[in-house]
């Protein structure tokens, strides 16, 4: 089907202000008053708070000090679990968690302050690892050290095992990882007993909105949150603001004066949330031919001290864990569970990239053990169109994962390199090699989730003649504002030009859910897509416009119908699709009202002299519906491809007793664009029929598929497997050396 807008590399509606500098972030608004706020934070991982003095170095007159005691509501971080406090009172569960808070007009005293702040502790016995929370050993949570588990199970498990030809085992681990967007986490508050606004750096504005309402104690009408310009979030903004935004505005009420509180990068990666780190064992039976019998998964995520967003990242994971391989018995145990580290949060791809990095490796070594290639493998297992996942989910879009993996094989010359890297390799220091994963990424809330956000959009016009889109969804970088703006250019036959985003204002736009899950473009878009359908009709209908009309028609025929009728606005409420049905219960059903599918290719290099090893080329092969802005969605894949490397060969948390150790960017080593190969992307455009004009989420899949892809090639290169990223010059090291050990 032709389009007009969609499917054009249309100019990024915020992208002029950005380029000539005139996009104002959080830090560039400078409200009249200000002061600024600091934060005092933990030292060790678990203990009491025992004293907290002030010595009289520092004229304490000066500043404002904040500490549970003036939290006027509920001292908890309102997320699905209520277990984390805005401040700590009695005790502290990981290093770097808030204590107290300090405000000064002079940005510059308030480091030396926070310095001075001298807190005791009688310290307690902690835990930094999974197998140390899942020994139960220390108790730091609840009664066991878990968050949540999951268990999902289909089909005759353990029987499928005792006729099994094969039975493989394999464990992987996966570490945390940092957001590092640009911006760091930044806040404004202006509040008072009776009323509070907060500006930030944020994804989610109704999530911080639902937070502040529990904290300070007041109703919807009382609470205004207002995205700014935002540099970068990829997940790491979508539960911390409530802190952060918390913070703020306990210290504007206790001055009478705006506050602005920016981190650092040193605070910022040390207090903030990483990606879970991960443990996932795989049992798998097979066939003598190579089918498939059964899968017996455990997949564990470490989510720090407190819950936050375990509980789903966990869910997202356990449902990815089976990859796209259709299993005639499958069973999958998942648990998020408690360590004294900073909690772990949202990141990119939310538990997916973390069990989809296992299901594939462990894929190539079922191929290694049953005799098969890893293509061979995949092919004989693959679910096709009409077969079902791990959830018993039917697949009914249309899905050719052969077609895709053979465009993607022969795009990146895969058999030619294959065979030239066999017979090079003995000759060279330089090992090459070249691997691949195939995978799958849900679009959407997980199960019922899209039900229960009941997701709300308008569409409305200006006296000027222009629409305007009213969401929650936000722009941090990813496209949203060029999307949305295309997707009704397109509805109503309007010049793009004439269209506009609403700043994202909880006292302006409805709660349209979080700008998270692969569900913006998917959801939010088809929702505003209707929106603008009825707006159009209602132009119709009322005469004011021909049913013919050209662009150019559309500004003339509002500016009638609002000096006639005034108001001009639609609204469209989430739908779920009649025959989509989830089991919250059992675990079962239609998880997701589609998935984008894909194969990428990684092309490596190993020194085994300096044991570095180095991706050359990688290809990206994705079906992910309409591709609404080609450049854009090209970009999407780049990134998170880029992001994928860094995950895994360059970007290790390293831990000192639950704290972030190597907390700038000067040691915490991500790729930069000399480090990156060139990234070719490809698309496959199969329309979803519920998505914006058959759009699919973009944003998450590329960063499943990277690590595995390229630690199959590295295996490939050395003929010596690694279960674990990210994967150092260090670690190639020890294993190459271990032949002249023994």
């Amino acid at each position: 089907m032709q389009h007009r807008i969609v499917g054009t590399n249309v100019p990024r509606k915020e992208g002029p202000a950005k380029l000539v500098g005139a996009a104002r972030y959080i830090d560039d608004i400078t409200p009249p008053g200000l002061w600024h706020g600091a934060t005092v934070r933990s030292t060790i991982p678990r203990g009491r708070i025992t004293s907290i003095t002030f010595p009289p170095s520092i004229p304490w007159d000066e500043f404002t000090i904040v500490s549970a005691d003036d939290i006027p509501g509920r001292n908890m971080v309102t997320m699905f679990l209520e277990d984390q406090p805005v401040l700590a009172k009695d005790r502290v569960n990981h290093p770097d968690e808030p204590i107290l808070l300090l405000a000064h007009p002079n940005r510059e005293r308030l480091a030396e302050a926070v310095a001075a702040v001298q807190i005791t502790y009688a310290p307690e016995p902690a835990i930094f690892s999974i197998a140390e929370s899942l020994s139960k050993e220390t108790i730091i949570w609840g009664e066991d050290n878990t968050f949540k588990t999951f268990h999902l199970e289909r089909g005759e498990v353990d029987a499928a095992f005792a006729n099994a030809d094969f039975i493989v085992e394999g464990e992987y681990e996966t570490g945390a990882q940092e957001q590092l967007y640009i911006e760091t986490n930044g806040m404004i508050a202006e509040a008072s007993s009776d009323q509070v606004t907060v500006w930030g750096s944020l994804q989610c504005p109704y999530y911080v909105h639902r937070a502040l309402k529990a904290i300070f104690a007041l109703p919807d009408d009382k609470v205004r949150i207002i995205q700014t310009e935002t540099g970068g979030a990829f997940g790491g903004k979508e539960d911390y603001p409530s802190i952060i935004a918390a913070h703020a505005a306990l210290l504007s009420i206790k001055t009478g004066h705006p506050v602005k509180m920016i981190y650092d990068r040193s605070e910022d990666m040390a207090a903030t949330t990483k990606r879970h780190p991960s443990r996932t064992r795989h049992r798998t039976a097979v066939s003598r031919d190579g089918r498939l019998l059964a899968a017996d998964i455990d997949f564990v995520v470490d989510g720090g001290a407190y819950a936050t967003l375990s509980a789903t990242v966990c869910s997202r994971g356990t449902i990815h864990a089976a990859g796209p391989y259709q299993w005639p018995a499958v069973r999958v145990h998942g648990r998020a569970v408690a360590t004294n580290t900073p909690p772990s949060g949202a990141f990119r791809g939310f538990g997916a990239p973390q069990s989809l990095f296992a299901i594939e490796r462990h894929m190539d070594k079922i191929a290694r053990t049953v005799g098969l290639t890893a293509e061979e493998l995949r092919r004989r297992n693959f679910i096709q169109h009409g077969g079902t996942t791990a959830t018993g989910q039917t697949i009914v879009q249309p899905l050719d994962l052969d077609a895709l993996m053979n465009r993607a094989l022969k795009a990146s010359g895969y058999h030619e390199k294959t065979a030239q890297f066999a017979k090079e390799n003995p000759y060279s220091a330089i090992k090459r090699g070249i691997g691949f994963a195939t995978f799958m990424h849900g679009a959407g809330f997980t199960g019922s989730g899209e039900r229960y956000l009941n997701s709300l959009v308008a569409v409305d016009a200006t006296a000027a003649g222009k629409v305007r889109v009213l969401v929650s969804s936000t722009e941090f970088g990813q496209g949203t504002n060029t999307i949305l703006a295309q997707v009704v250019a397109e509805a109503m036959n309007a010049p793009y030009s004439l269209i506009e985003i609403a700043q994202p204002d909880t006292s302006i736009v409805p709660n349209s859910g979080p700008t998270v899950a692969s569900r913006t473009t998917m959801v939010i878009g088809k929702l505003v897509e209707r929106a603008a359908k009825k707006l159009l009709a209602t132009l119709h209908d009322s005469g004011h416009l021909v049913a013919n009309h050209t662009p150019d028609d559309l500004a003339p025929a509002i500016r009638a119908y609002i000096s006639e009728h005034g108001e001009l606005k639609a609204e469209q409420r989430y739908e779920a699709p009649g025959e989509i049905f989830w089991d919250d219960q059992k675990y079962m059903g239609d998880a997701y009202p589609a998935y984008a599918w894909a194969v990428y290719v990684a092309e490596v290099a190993v020194d085994t002299t300096t044991y570095t090893p180095t991706v050359t080329e990688f290809h990206a092969l994705q079906d992910v519906g309409t591709v609404l802005h080609p450049v854009l969605a090209a970009g999407q894949v780049e990134g998170g491809v880029a992001q994928g490397i860094g995950y895994a060969l360059y970007e290790k948390c390293v831990w000192q007793n639950g704290h972030m150790a190597n907390n700038q960017m000067t040691n915490y080593i991500m790729p930069t664009s000399a480090d990156l190969p060139p990234i070719r992307v490809y698309f496959e455009e199969i329309p979803f029929e519920h998505g914006a004009f058959g759009a699919k989420g973009i944003g998450e899949l590329p960063m499943d598929g990277p690590a595995p892809a390229i630690l199959n090639a590295i295996e490939n290169a050395l003929g010596i497997p690694f279960n674990h990223i990210p994967l150092m010059p260090e670690d190639i090291f020890e294993r190459m050396l271990e032949p002249a050990l023994a």
